[in-house]
């Protein structure tokens, strides 16, 4: 029945198909000749400086997803924390909680501001949250990773470079997670807005955890070459 089902899929639905192994595979409708859409002003910008844009001009796109958005408050980096934050598929609680975090860490600042007295200390003082979460997100990312490889019948912890996606990945779940680690009296937009102030300045949990992961890769270098046997 199942060999049937494949079969009819593979006629009906052009984007199915059979490998070489006969298993069905799904693939994508458009032709690899469509490129991705570019949404963001930015980068569209970055094209049209660049000439790839002239390029790029009789060549077919595909279509863009719901979630993309040409909008300038749109951030995609916290959008991606957004979901890091979401449990059991509450979007509308986590975005209220990110808001109530870049909204705290704005009433931290401005009160920080107005007991300055020199201009000089008021122009080092950063006031806005998006460029703090950016700033506390990078110092968080990891250079290193381990990864548990078998050899010999024993299991070592083999440092190895972490991808750009995989290096974002692990700095928001390091920021949730110490944002998450607080007293029942703390809500935790108040807890979070701190752990983002702190590793902004490269301190907190979040860099610790970092820095502790850098360390087990510095113990573990020995067993670099693992990666290629």
């Amino acid at each position: 029945m199942l060999g049937l089902r494949g079969t009819l899929l593979c006629r009906l639905l052009p984007e199915y198909s059979r490998d070489a192994s006969g298993a069905l595979r799904a693939y994508s409708m458009y032709p690899p000749t469509y490129i991705k859409p570019v949404y963001q002003k930015e980068k569209l910008e970055e094209l049209i400086e660049s000439g790839e844009a002239k390029e790029r001009e009789f060549t077919p796109v595909r279509a863009a997803y719901n979630s993309h958005t040409s909008s300038v408050f749109h951030d995609s980096l916290v959008r991606k924390f957004t979901n890091h934050v979401m449990k059991t598929g509450q979007k509308s609680l986590s975005r209220e909680l990110v808001e109530q975090t870049f909204r705290e860490i704005k009433l931290i600042q401005l009160r920080k501001w107005n007991q300055t007295q020199t201009p000089e200390e008021k122009s080092v003082i950063e006031c806005d949250p998006n460029k703090i979460f950016h700033k506390a997100v990078e110092n968080c990312r990891p250079l290193l990773i381990v990864s548990p490889i078998k050899r010999g019948g024993v299991t070592y912890q083999v440092p190895m470079p972490v991808t750009e996606h995989r290096s974002y990945f692990e700095s928001m779940r390091w920021l949730v997670k110490a944002g998450r680690e607080k007293e029942r009296t703390i809500h935790f937009p108040q807890q979070m807005a701190r752990e983002l102030l702190s590793a902004a300045k490269n301190e907190g949990r979040a860099v610790k955890m970092k820095q502790d992961l850098h360390q087990l890769c510095e113990a573990n270098k020995a067993y670099a070459h693992y990666r290629w046997g």
